[in-house]
């Protein structure tokens, strides 16, 4: 009896600290970053009421997704949604949209200039943009799938990192894999020596037509200076609290590529979320579901997840 009286006393404790913990609101501003003449646009999420408080940065994933997560063909929210639940717990967050992309599309670089590099120097930039405001105690970056890499190599100045379904192996070994998976032997020959070429930084002059769509001549500089960064040299380097996030029902990366995230730098927590998928939400269907959750913006991310980077970020 007195072991339920103590269990019971306990539950309801816990269920008054639940309802006890405060929800912000908060207030979403538009900043501008100025790099030389071109201008970079973002989104500054502040909760209210609060005179200093932590910060994020989060960096998107790969192609044209934009600052809340979404791209010209596909809108799930899914960064939005993090800001959000974040600011709502006394976090503040800057989210950007990419040189190229949303309203950061007057600062393209010509494809044939366009390089790795550009993406880690502007995640720096926005890193030494939000350590000028006295508002923010701490830093903290978030980058997401190809954004991990970027947030691992630019975030060197940040308080803590947390990767969130964020690549084990560098990218010409998942390029490999994926052609492997999906294609015969004959795309195989064709392919592999493209990116051994341009592993060891040449380029291929003579592409078959078939293949321009990965290989033309002016997308070579991009994935020459992409393919030489290793995620697992790079997470190696930060000397910062780090936390890798990665859903086992994701599609584009595993629970593999998380662990070797993980085994490379011991100053890591691992957290595997059940059922998470690459945008961060829970999908208990088919492959069909999980897809079509791309283009649901209504569907929300994992509170599991976004529970763990709230307690991360304020431990």
């Amino acid at each position: 009896m007195k072991n339920i009286f103590l269990f019971t006393a306990l539950l309801f404790l816990t269920i008054t600290n639940a309802q006890n913990v405060k929800q912000y609101t908060f207030k979403e501003t538009n900043v501008t970053l100025k790099i030389n003449i071109d201008q970079l646009y973002g989104t500054l999420t502040v909760p209210d009421e609060v005179k200093k408080c932590p910060v994020a940065l989060l960096i998107a994933g790969s192609g044209p997704t934009d600052r809340n997560g979404n791209n010209p063909m596909m809108k799930n929210n899914s960064l939005k949604m993090l800001a959000e639940a974040l600011a709502k717990n006394g976090i503040a967050s800057l989210r950007f949209d990419k040189r190229g992309i949303g309203e950061s599309k007057a600062s393209a670089v010509m494809e044939s200039s366009l390089v790795f590099e550009n993406y880690t120097e502007d995640v720096k930039s926005w890193i030494n943009f939000l350590k000028l405001d006295k508002r923010f105690t701490q830093l903290t970056v978030i980058g997401h799938s190809e954004g991990s890499l970027i947030g691992m190599i630019a975030g060197a100045k940040a308080n803590k990192f947390i990767s969130i379904a964020g690549a084990g192996e560098s990218a010409d070994k998942l390029l490999k894999s994926q052609i492997a998976s999906k294609s015969n032997k004959q795309i195989e020959d064709m392919t592999f020596p493209i990116i051994d070429s341009l592993k060891s930084g040449n380029k291929v002059k003579k592409v078959d037509p078939l293949l321009n769509s990965l290989f033309r001549p002016s997308i070579q500089p991009y994935l020459i200076s992409w393919f030489k960064y290793d995620p697992q040299t790079e997470i190696k380097k930060l000397a910062v609290p780090i936390l890798i996030i990665q859903g086992n029902n994701d599609l584009q990366v595993s629970v593999k590529d998380a662990e070797n995230l993980s085994q490379a730098n011991k100053n890591s927590e691992l957290v595997i979320i059940d059922k998470m998928n690459h945008i961060m939400k829970i999908i208990d269907g088919d492959k069909q579901a999980n897809m079509g959750s791309y283009n649901n913006e209504t569907l929300p991310i994992s509170e599991t997840m976004t529970n763990k980077i709230i307690s991360f970020i304020k431990k």
